[in-house]
């Protein structure tokens, strides 16, 4: 009785009750409008500090929702023309997936019996309600307009990938979780001479592995553009700040919230088919085709008109990327056992298994798990150069970004390139036998022959035991009578040349 008088019964979720449904939606309308105030304190405060603002707190207001609906992917109209601006900024984008994500989990998790349409789906229609209420807001006469339709829709759609992702996530870690699925079921319903006994792990790690190194080689040249331009480019990216402090802020917050979109535009450089920045242009290694542009920081960090020249060098970054995928998928296809027996010096290499195992795969399959791979790398940066794209106004300026048709293939092609030779030199190398200790050279004819003789006949009597700590034991003794033997060696030739014959003492 002590318990339940010291706090509400409303708060035992577990105990005496489930957890009310106006507490889900509610969970769902702080998580919008912790979204909506990253976005809206910054424009808030910008509009306090310009002091020749022309506009009300309406203005601020509604340029902040907009920025929001733009993080979820949703169409604006800018201007009194009505041109599309479906540029999204992706990092406004990830805070408010991770936040709807983190929600899901937490209410998802709570054990105890809960309303029928409580959880996850309470989460999401607090979240939609909020968003509604932002694009009415938006509509009507302005800078920025939404669109009623298509802003809820988007927002809709991609908060309930968001909290379903969270829910099942949340599912699958609890006690009473439902036996887990195979992962990546597709690669266990190939034939049996081409599937990848166990190959789910490595074929995810290694388009994990690509996904990264090609994000750091966008990134690598989005820094190197920035500091060839501070260093010789005269420094045009900081002439467009040049506008006063609260423009100065205003661009380099903007500058970070659109970071991701270029470091993916990087990307698509590094990978040949480059980007456009507006119709009729082409921003790539092999050249340059420019017109007019908007002044913007990031847009002042792009290369000079004219052809690639030492620009092509971007090219390799896509070859280091695809190292780690092709040792991942090569250590993989040489099977646990087999990469023990070649660690031990007892591997075989033969590679005539099934695949199926713990014993090595054919090369045909190592070729089909790499190529799976390069497959859903070129999907994965397909999806993402989408993403980073779209239409900054109508006209000219209504193709910006990388062309998913063109980047996507040719993230598998050079995964492929890479990987389908790479793979297939480290699965040799972990599968190949290995030689006998160098240290029984440096005797002479007679004894090398009797010690390789002998040597070879202990080496295939080793093969055909199953004992492996005894023919490492064997292994080392070889090596000790080697050593010993070429000690004694020197030492007699160290006394023939002192004048002295050995055993005279």
């Amino acid at each position: 009785m002590t318990q339940l008088m010291g706090r509400p019964i409303l708060e035992l979720p577990g105990e005496l009750g489930g957890r009310p449904l106006p507490a889900d939606l509610l969970a769902g309308v702080r998580t919008a409008l912790v979204g909506l105030a990253v976005v809206g304190v910054p424009v808030l405060g910008l509009w306090v500090a310009t002091p020749y603002a022309d506009n009300g707190a309406t203005g601020a207001t509604r340029l902040a929702g907009a920025l929001w609906l733009l993080g979820h992917g949703a169409p604006v109209l800018r201007g009194d023309a009505g041109a599309p601006l479906t540029v999204t900024p992706l990092l406004l984008g990830v805070l408010a997936v991770a936040q709807l994500y983190r929600a899901a989990v937490a209410v998802a998790s709570r054990r105890g019996p809960r309303p029928r349409w409580g959880g996850p789906a309470a989460v999401w229609a607090g979240y939609c309600a909020v968003a509604v209420a932002v694009v009415l807001h938006c509509t009507g006469a302005g800078l920025f307009r939404a669109r009623v339709l298509p802003d809820v829709l988007v927002v809709g759609l991609l908060a309930g990938l968001a909290t379903a992702a969270g829910a099942r996530s949340a599912r699958a870690a609890g006690p009473d979780a439902p036996p887990r699925r195979p992962a990546w079921p597709l690669l266990d319903r190939l034939p049996a001479p081409f599937r990848p006994a166990g190959g789910a792990a490595a074929v995810r790690g290694s388009v994990l592995a690509a996904g990264a190194g090609l994000v750091a080689a966008g990134g690598v040249l989005v820094a190197v553009a920035a500091a060839l331009d501070a260093a010789v480019g005269g420094g045009r990216g900081m002439a467009v700040l040049g506008r006063g402090p609260a423009a100065l802020v205003g661009l380099l917050l903007l500058g970070v919230v659109l970071l991701p979109n270029a470091v993916l535009w990087g990307t698509a450089y590094a990978l040949g088919p480059g980007f456009a920045v507006g119709s009729g242009t082409v921003v790539a290694p092999g050249g340059t085709v420019l017109g007019p542009v908007p002044e913007f920081p990031m847009f002042a960090l792009l290369p000079a008109e004219g052809p690639g020249g030492w620009r092509l060098a971007a090219l390799l970054l896509p070859v280091l990327a695809g190292v780690v995928p092709a040792v991942l998928l090569g250590r993989a296809a040489a099977g646990p056992r087999a990469a023990a027996e070649a660690e031990a010096g007892s591997g075989t290499g033969d590679g005539d298994g099934d695949g199926g195992g713990d014993g090595p795969w054919p090369l045909a399959v190592t070729v089909v798990a790499v190529l799976a791979a390069a497959l859903l790398t070129g999907v994965a940066v397909a999806a993402a150069s989408w993403l980073a794209g779209g239409a900054l106004a109508g006209g000219r300026m209504a193709r910006l970004g990388p062309a998913p048709w063109w980047t996507g293939p040719a993230a598998a092609g050079w995964f492929a390139l890479v990987a389908v030779p790479g793979a297939l030199l480290v699965r040799h190398r972990a599968l190949c036998p290995a030689t006998v200790p160098e240290a029984d050279e440096g005797v002479d004819g007679g004894v090398d022959g009797e010690v390789d003789g002998q040597a070879a006949e202990e080496l295939d009597a080793d093969a055909d035991e199953e004992a492996l700590p005894a023919a490492r034991a064997r292994s080392a003794e070889r090596l000790r009578r080697g050593v010993l033997l070429l000690r004694a060696r020197g030492y007699a030739a160290v006394l023939r040349l002192g004048g002295r014959a050995p055993g005279s003492d």
